[in-house]
């Protein structure tokens, strides 16, 4: 298997430093070398996404990794808004969350989320889960045309 070309960027949209590290770290042990950009909440993942604010440089990300429970605004909030925005839309978010609630995944799924994937608890299924994702979104999937 080849490596992820650099140009693919992913923006992982979560408050939690342990999970944030986790996340960096399972994608630095495997041979997949996306660039990963980290945002703490949903206002600050729209900054991202419209290049505002601290984020005027910021690439289109190929990928969305989503907390749902988020300070300010949460994953929902901005699950919601991305796929309601035409320019946005087609970039597939994976909610990648601590939750379990029923409610959380039928939510998620009628906001368009394209996949919701409780994080494993054990630490090599959380890496496996996370190489899992990235391989599949960036190295199998047929993105849409941008």
């Amino acid at each position: 298997m080849t490596p992820i070309d650099v140009t693919k960027n992913i923006l992982l949209v979560e408050d939690q430093l342990s999970h944030q590290d986790l996340i960096l770290e399972a994608l630095e042990e495997s041979h997949f070398q996306p660039q990963v950009h980290i945002v703490k909440n949903g206002e600050e993942a729209l900054d991202f996404l419209y290049c505002k604010n601290n984020h005027v440089r910021s690439p289109r990300p190929d990928l969305i990794l989503l907390d749902l429970n988020l300070p300010k605004m949460d994953g929902r909030e901005l699950l919601s808004i991305v796929k309601q925005d035409s320019q946005l839309q087609l970039i597939p978010i994976v909610v990648f969350t601590t939750s379990t609630a029923e409610v959380d995944v039928i939510k998620s799924y009628s906001l368009h989320a394209n996949c919701y994937i409780t994080k494993p608890s054990d630490l090599d299924k959380f890496f496996n889960c996370v190489r899992a994702i990235v391989e599949f979104w960036l190295m199998i999937v047929t993105p849409p045309p941008q």
